[in-house]
């Protein structure tokens, strides 16, 4: 008889097989307990052959997101040193303009502050960091704050701007004695030393997704565009530009490591001796089941889409308040509070493939299906 295990392994393999990505890792936890996982496929391709392993670290782009700025920011709602209802201006004084003086840190956090989902900021910024924070400023907004749910790698870059300004230390150096030496995370960080290399699971070769963004977009000009096969540094341009570590993108980490990131927004499991959230008061944990945005285009929580958004990758068989959070080079991670369930797939979709890379968003929705189906047995 094949296994709850053998049928998720076997779903993904065929997604290799069919070229959707080369390697695919995969944990579900219950409780704060691993119950299936496995590795599969190459996490490298080219330029040599390196099998995936559940060791492999990947790069989890956007899910820095959430599990780095948001549950920055969320220690920040405990300490009271920030609000939902913060003016970004307050702390950023480049905001202190007529169009954004009135953006707040909770719109930053549900992708309701009216900036754009994207722009080249090596490019707006002239190759200069120091003139980031101005260059999404000059910005113009596309809508009226807190009218619509636009998704925006530039709202959460602001905010681990913000977090630097209100801290006065780096982003990484924050998550560093607030995240993963509190947990005692070895293979979770941001810029892995070179060393490490054959043990991360390579991406694109070169930035041509975002190249061809750039010139459809008519962006402008750049010139440090990577030729090679990005193996080792973070994928995401504006992330790259700014040092590899930012406020929507540059963290990397195993599958297991990852659980151990997304455990700290589980409460206490009254079904189990296990601990919840190390990181978070109780009080906290519960923001992250709420509804921010009802009744615009997505349901989202701070850092967080939920189920109950029609079209979400969770996918028919999560409760409609599991929150959940997708990454460009093709992670993800889904929580279903409720459940205590994990649910990570860590894939390097945008590795040794021609573009256009494949939508696995239907990949997501059959992979949770499968596991919630073993895990209700």
């Amino acid at each position: 008889m094949v296994s709850s295990e053998q049928k998720i392994s076997t779903f993904l393999a065929e997604r290799v097989a069919a070229g959707d990505f080369p390697s695919a890792v995969y944990i579900v936890a219950e409780d704060g307990r691993t119950v299936f996982a496995d590795a599969l496929g190459s996490a490298v391709a080219v330029p040599s052959r390196i099998p995936a392993t559940l060791d492999t670290i990947y790069d989890l782009a956007s899910l820095t997101k959430p599990l780095v700025t948001t549950l920055l920011c969320a220690r920040r709602l405990e300490s009271k040193e920030l609000t939902l209802n913060s003016s970004v201006a307050e702390f950023l004084p480049e905001f202190d303009r007529p169009d954004k003086q009135a953006i707040t840190v909770g719109q930053l956090l549900t992708h309701t502050s009216g900036l754009p989902a994207w722009r080249p900021l090596y490019i707006l910024a002239e190759g200069n960091t120091d003139r980031t924070l101005d260059a999404i400023a000059n910005i113009d907004l596309e809508y009226s704050p807190g009218t619509r749910v636009v998704y925006s790698d530039l709202g959460f870059i602001t905010l681990g701007l913000l977090l630097e300004k209100l801290t006065g230390k780096r982003l990484a150096q924050l998550a560093q004695e607030e995240i993963f030496l509190p947990l005692a995370l070895e293979r979770t960080f941001f810029n892995p030393e070179i060393a490490m290399q054959t043990g991360i699971a390579a991406c694109e070769t070169g930035n041509a997704y975002e190249r061809n963004t750039c010139a459809e977009t008519k962006a402008g000009e750049y010139q440090n565009w990577r030729q090679d096969v990005i193996w080792g540094q973070v994928h995401d341009g504006n992330a790259h530009f700014l040092g590899g570590a930012a406020g929507h993108a540059g963290l990397f980490s195993t599958a297991q490591e990852t659980l151990a990131l997304a455990n700290q927004f589980l409460a206490d499991s009254p079904k189990s001796s296990v601990d919840g959230s190390r990181l978070l008061k109780p009080e906290t944990l519960g923001l992250f089941r709420k509804n921010f945005t009802a009744g615009l285009e997505e349901s989202r929580t701070i850092g967080w889409m939920l189920a109950e958004t029609s079209g979400s990758s969770a996918g028919p068989d999560l409760p409609p308040d599991s929150f959940g959070h997708a990454g460009f080079t093709g992670t993800s991670c889904w929580i279903d509070p409720n459940h205590a369930r994990v649910f990570i797939l860590l894939t390097n979709r945008t590795h040794a493939r021609a573009l256009p890379f494949v939508n696995i968003n239907s990949v997501r929705r059959q992979f949770h299906s499968m596991a919630v189906a073993a895990l209700n047995r």
